[in-house]
């Protein structure tokens, strides 16, 4: 059974571009419901004995055991593909998830920083001047002036940065490359970290990344989101704040300044502008309430 799930992916990955974070997801959330079924029913020899009092019972195991809405109604979303995978390849003949609802959750709007936390933070790379600084301050810029996604910021390579024509070339979901303009601020951050900073990292030979770590490497997610999270502590901001949340803010203040809903559409690299809308419900007021308590 678990010959299927690596062939699902292997498949998903060549006809969806998935990345392997989505690749990695899929996996645990089919890996959890087969190792219930198997200790539901032992004997379970294939996907084919999978029926939907099955499905039921492990719905019903997520919600006893605290998960929310949301992460029980996605977890049934990638079943309900996976069979729909095992049906079209001939190795059901019948989905016992085609009749499966899943639970019904509000969606809550994306959680989104007010310009002056944004400010705050991108000020506190400059409280020190070192290598490292010069460095983060160019991926916080970055980061807020185009709305990148963390995968698609760590993926950068020298080669994407264009800052005489003030462009930077990145690869969003499946694969799809789109341009985006980099402005002034954002500019002079990157020009200073690569000319005052980026040697300095000891780039190991034909390291191509745009952004280093201090082994001279590409930089990793988990590293980006350590950097953040130092940044926000200096800037004395009390609520979370991720990555993907400077990409809302992103979002929310260009439609405060009257950014076009489509061309914002196309700089997040959404395939659909109904992704996009749902920032129109942040864009007010110019600064949203705070996410927290801050520190007078």
């Amino acid at each position: 059974m678990e010959e299927y799930i690596s062939n699902f992916l292997s498949d998903f990955q060549i006809a969806k571009g998935y990345t392997r974070n989505t690749l990695d997801a899929y996996r645990n959330d089919l890996k959890q419901f087969l190792n219930f079924a198997l200790n539901e029913q032992p004997h379970l020899s294939g996907w084919t004995r999978v029926d939907k009092p099955l499905l039921l019972s492990f719905i019903l195991h997520l919600k006893e055991r605290g998960y929310t809405p949301a992460s029980v109604s996605r977890k049934v979303t990638v079943l309900k593909t996976f069979y729909h995978y095992l049906v079209g390849s001939g190795v059901v003949a019948d989905d016992p998830t085609a009749t499966l609802d899943s639970p019904r959750f509000e969606k809550q709007p994306p959680k989104i920083l007010t310009e002056d936390q944004v400010e705050r933070l991108l000020a506190a790379p400059a409280e020190k001047i070192s290598f490292k600084c010069r460095r983060d301050r160019a991926i916080l810029e970055l980061l807020y002036a185009t709305g990148l996604r963390v995968s698609e910021l760590v993926a950068l390579d020298l080669t994407d940065l264009h800052l005489d024509q003030q462009t930077l070339h990145c690869t969003g979901h499946g694969g799809k490359r789109r341009v985006l303009v980099i402005p002034p601020r954002a500019g002079t951050a990157l020009q200073e970290y690569l000319e005052l900073a980026r040697t300095d990292f000891s780039p190991q030979p034909n390291e191509t990344a745009l952004f280093l770590n201090p082994q001279g490497e590409r930089l990793t997610r988990q590293g980006l989101w350590l950097i953040i999270r130092e940044y926000v502590r200096r800037a004395e901001i009390t609520a979370p704040v991720t990555p993907h949340i400077l990409r809302h803010s992103f979002a929310a203040h260009a439609l405060n300044r009257g950014e076009n809903l489509e061309n914002l559409s196309r700089m997040l690299g959404h395939s659909n502008v109904t992704t996009t809308k749902v920032y129109a419900r942040l864009a007010e007021p110019v600064n949203p309430p705070a996410l927290g308590n801050e520190k007078e």
